[in-house]
């Protein structure tokens, strides 16, 4: 019954993104995030993706829909990104691994230009938004209930054969994706749904924590210290944070705390040390190769030449080690250029949004975008996710926040409800004047 379900839901989608292709891309966001395919039993080998990508992209060219090529810093610094990627490929030291890799990847930046181009409303916006919550928060919010009922006893892992089936990468997913939840929370008017989002939230920051990833401690760390600095009155906020801290510490058993105090003594532990023997091999690499090694460096072969101990073969762990290793440095210079300029747009969506009662939601979404960031930043430097779509969601948020901004297109654009209710529903909650404002 469920891969039915899934299945008509995927046709339906396939079929709307001939005509609306901006549905195409929620689609392809929500099937390259959650993965939903991986929860059924007879669909997780079909080429769904490929099918939606397909529609969406014919739908880009036939489609009566509004469509917007201009460019911005992001989407031109994305695209020379993807050049310099393409221009390192026949330098790769493993070619046909590295090329399947490189397959991947240039399906993932595609989309998210498509998406620039194609999305252009608050409320694509909004779903948006949506989808990347339900996407991620579906494995957290359950994570998080899980850790709560096993007393943090077993880590919190994510759905098989996909970006984020480890502890670390669903642990940095999650941390990613609060922001935004704290977001959508902002615009809610509803009791209820404001309490339902912050119950979700302090599940989601229980599953980081029940991922036993020392790196999700650091990056939940980093986003609170941003959040309470623009937190207006930073008494209470720092108050409120030290005691839900304190609240959620206090499940964890004691191998938990074992784990994170070795990022104290991080000498002494194997894994930590692995991870720095395998960013000095990114580096003597990356000195002895101006192109890079190419994608699937990370193997025994390559950490003989270059590693210091070349016995201890790891992942990066770190996606600017990732990035340097794969990419050379100026690989590297141009994927910290594209998120530094994603981190000041947001930041020019929250200062500029303030000035318009019809851009406050803008302001909130551009502050909580940079908190996502400064998770991604801290937390990424301990995992391998350089090149996975969720932070390229956030860029898209931002340069079509400010494209949106910028043309002030709240002067034209129709309030419309992101979700729109059944009758009944929205009559129901009429009666008591509190309409969820989704």
């Amino acid at each position: 019954m469920r891969d039915l379900a899934l299945l008509a839901i995927l046709v339906w989608i396939i079929v709307q993104a001939f005509k609306r292709p901006w549905i195409g891309i929620l689609g392809w966001t929500w099937l390259s995030i959650m993965n939903p395919h991986q929860l059924t039993w007879s669909l997780r080998t079909m080429p769904f993706a490929a099918a939606i990508g397909g529609a969406t992209l014919i739908g880009l060219f036939i489609t009566k829909d509004r469509r917007d090529y201009s460019l911005s810093r992001e989407n031109i610094t994305l695209m020379i990104f993807m050049a310099w990627m393409c221009i390192t490929l026949p330098f790769s030291m493993i070619f046909d691994e590295a090329f399947e890799l490189w397959k991947r990847v240039m399906k993932i930046d595609l989309m998210i230009l498509v998406a620039i181009v194609l999305l252009h409303s608050k409320r694509h916006m909004m779903l948006l938004t949506w989808v990347l919550v339900f996407s991620i928060g579906f494995f957290g919010v359950k994570g998080g209930a899980f850790t709560l009922l096993t007393g943090g006893s077993y880590k919190v892992w994510g759905p098989e054969s996909t970006y984020i089936e480890g502890n670390n990468e669903i642990a940095l997913a999650v941390v990613i994706v609060i922001p935004l939840m704290r977001f959508l929370q902002m615009q809610m008017q509803a009791k209820w749904a404001k309490t339902t989002m912050t119950v979700c939230m302090v599940l989601m920051a229980m599953a980081a924590l029940g991922s036993h990833s020392r790196g999700a401690l650091l990056a939940i760390a980093a986003m609170a210290l941003v959040l309470w600095w623009r937190s207006k009155n930073k008494l209470i906020g720092a108050l409120v944070m030290v005691v839900v801290a304190a609240a959620l510490l206090s499940v964890m058993p004691a191998e938990w705390w074992d784990r994170m105090n070795t990022i104290k003594t991080y000498q002494q532990d194997e894994s930590a040390m692995g991870r720095i023997n395998a960013w000095w091999m990114a580096w003597n690499l990356a000195k002895s190769n101006f192109f890079g090694g190419g994608f699937f460096i990370w193997t025994g072969s390559i950490f003989s030449i270059y590693a210091p101990d070349p016995n201890d073969v790891h992942a990066a762990h770190s996606i600017y080690f990732m990035v340097l290793g794969e990419q050379g440095f100026v690989g590297l210079f141009l994927y910290l250029t594209l998120f530094t300029m994603v981190f000041f747009t947001a930041g020019t969506l929250r200062i500029k949004g303030r000035a318009q009662p019809q851009t406050q939601w803008l302001s909130d979404l551009g502050g909580m975008l940079q908190v996502s960031l400064a998770g991604y930043a801290v937390g990424g430097a301990f995992l391998s996710l350089s090149y996975w779509d969720l932070p390229y969601n956030v860029l898209i948020l931002a340069v079509v926040g400010k494209r949106w901004l910028d043309r002030k297109e709240w002067l034209r654009e129709k309030e419309e409800p992101v979700i729109y209710w059944p009758a009944f529903l929205k009559k129901r909650f009429e009666k008591k004047n509190r309409v969820p404002n989704l």
